[in-house]
């Protein structure tokens, strides 16, 4: 296993921290009326919060003075009724944001996820699976608290610190003026870390990706680690990337955590220059103890939200790399779409045509050069050729998982690019060597081919590519539950399950990609004779390195270089004894 492509950051377009918030934060737009009553809700409670010192004031410097205990009985039970209002409400509005920032999380789940369906082979070729796993998984998950807390902590902490300001300016403007003599300096100690703070966790976010992307595709190949008793040196693979994360970790921690140290510190020396006007300046009898008290009140009433709103905008810089990780895929187009006026694919005949097609994945290596052919309907194609000639980029570009960079694709007479994705692809089985099975029972899989199949379609699926019989072998014959990728079946079994997946289809152009390279003899004798049922009247193209499984198709394309090198039926190949002979003879000369 190479560490290389994995460590190597993802490359992401730079995207202003505003236009990432704003473009977040209209998803809550969604939830208005919710967003309402919570914020009714909060203006509530925010009001309880500021009249509690009030009453405070009111009962020392009132009742408690004038010695008023049936009046103090009275402003007690007044405090008690509202702040049980308090307590309900703060429950209220925390289911409901709860309820709310989860389902905006769903919502950006699905867009993210759909998205993924829709983007292009290009996309899944230049990033592991588990790099895109995390941004669908981590990274939307880290938005949660971010989600919650805009609503909850924004609104009401601003309502309570302009109250608070206000209030303190109408009772005594030179108390409130010393409380906030500290802001300038929380304000500067603010700006100078998260100037820093951001840049760390992007980083941070990446090496989680770069881990996450190991631990992936170290487990998928955990059969070939163990074989090769190659634990020791993953193991070190493994250490270096959790070196990685942990450093990016602690380097963007560090400089997190001093956001309150500066609040503390300015909240500190707000208190201590309020007390010192008080005392030093005013006297302390000009003012009453329990507007003095009040004030205490007051000024932590200013900094606890100053707290929250700097731990929320804390939690911001944090997880806002994770917005933009999501956006990144959000916003990356899918190479591969319907043009604006395309029309569906009518039912199709067969007929595939090449028009001077050429074709490359990257610009320095051409895969296709100038290649031109024709196939009739009903015809079986055999592309054969040395590994990397462009056997399988034919069949892809048939298929339109790429489209060309020169020339044209036709089937029926209608250019690929000219007939809507779904309606080409829905009349088409591909099968590949690489025969995936998903979690579920022997009968999703191959329903799979065709979502509204019958049992009795599935059946006579499974009986034409022979896989019936070792079915009803199994445990609960079809509804046998599979576990992920087929583990518990043979190679061979799963790549019968993967034909019946094929049949049931019911095709009207074939794709046979290395579809039987795994098969053993007597499993391909079985599969042989269903291909052949399913060949008839549909036009196939098939890919195989045994050339035994080819003698009976209409033509053979030898490619090679990226051109067709040699066409014919085998006989006429062997005949000619050119590439496809060295390649038969190679084969066969051992036998």
């Amino acid at each position: 296993m190479s560490i290389n492509a994995i460590k190597d950051d993802e490359q992401m377009s730079s995207v202003d921290k505003k236009t990432t918030m704003i473009r977040l934060f209209r998803y809550l737009l969604t939830y208005r009326v919710t967003i309402t009553i919570v914020i009714l809700i909060m203006l509530v409670t925010v009001a309880i919060s500021i009249i509690n010192p009030l009453l405070i004031e009111r009962a020392i410097d009132v009742h408690i003075a004038n010695k008023d205990v049936e009046g103090l009985l009275v402003l007690i039970g007044f405090a008690i009724g509202i702040n049980l209002v308090f307590i309900v409400l703060i429950k209220l509005r925390m289911y409901l944001m709860a309820k709310m920032s989860n389902d905006v999380l769903l919502r950006i789940r699905q867009e993210l996820y759909t998205h993924i369906q829709k983007l292009s082979f290009n996309f899944f070729d230049s990033r592991p699976t588990g790099k895109i796993l995390a941004r669908v998984i981590g990274d939307v998950n880290s938005l949660k608290d971010v989600l919650s807390e805009s609503v909850k902590t924004l609104i009401p902490d601003f309502v309570t610190i302009s109250a608070v300001v206000i209030i303190m300016l109408l009772k005594n403007w030179r108390l409130a003026l010393a409380s906030l003599v500290s802001l300038p300096l929380m304000l500067g100690g603010l700006w100078f870390i998260e100037t820093r703070s951001h840049l760390r966790w992007r980083l941070h976010r990446k090496k989680s990706s770069n881990l996450n992307a190991f631990i992936h595709e170290d487990l998928s190949g955990m059969r070939i680690i163990q074989s090769y008793t190659a634990e020791k040196e993953t193991e070190e693979d493994f250490d270096q990337l959790l070196a990685e994360h942990r450093g990016s970790y602690m380097h963007a921690i560090v400089i997190n955590d001093a956001f309150f140290s500066v609040i503390d510190i300015s909240w500190s020396l707000g208190t201590i220059a309020m007390y010192y006007v008080a005392i030093k300046l005013m006297g302390i009898d000009v003012e009453s103890v329990g507007t003095l008290i009040s004030f205490g009140i007051f000024i932590g009433m200013f900094w606890r939200p100053i707290m929250n709103l700097s731990n929320f905008y804390n939690k911001l810089i944090t997880n806002i790399s994770g917005a933009e990780r999501v956006f990144d895929i959000l916003d990356t187009k899918p190479e591969i779409i319907d043009a604006g006026n395309v029309t569906d694919m009518p039912v199709i005949k067969g007929e595939v045509t090449f028009d001077h097609v050429s074709f490359s994945y990257e610009k320095d290596t051409q895969v296709l050069n100038d290649v031109s052919f024709r196939v009739k309907p009903g015809e079986t194609i055999a592309l054969v050729g040395p590994t990397g000639a462009g056997k399988t980029t034919v069949v892809n570009l048939i298929s339109r998982f790429y489209d060309v960079q020169e020339g044209h694709v036709y089937i029926d007479g209608h250019n690929v690019k000219d007939v809507s994705i779904e309606s080409l692809r829905t009349q088409m089985g591909i099968m590949t060597q690489d025969n995936f099975l998903f979690s579920g029972t022997v009968s999703d899989n191959i329903r799979y081919g065709k979502l509204d199949a019958t049992d009795e379609e599935i059946i006579a699926a499974a009986k034409a590519v022979n896989a019936h019989d070792f079915i009803m072998k199994l445990e609960n014959g079809y509804e046998t539950k599979l576990r992920e990728r087929g583990n518990g079946l043979s190679i061979g079994q799963r790549q019968l399950l993967a034909f019946a997946r094929t049949m049931v289809s019911m095709p009207k152009i074939l794709i046979l990609d290395e579809a039987t390279s795994s098969i053993d003899t007597h499993t391909e004798l079985l599969v042989q004779q269903g291909i052949e049922v399913l060949l008839k009247g549909r036009t196939s193209f098939i890919i195989a390195h045994r050339l035994s499984t080819i003698n009976k198709a209409d033509r053979i394309f030898v490619i090679d270089d990226g051109k067709i090198l040699e066409e014919g039926s085998s006989d006429e190949l062997l005949a000619k004894k050119g590439l496809y002979y060295e390649l038969y003879m190679a084969q066969f000369k051992n036998i």
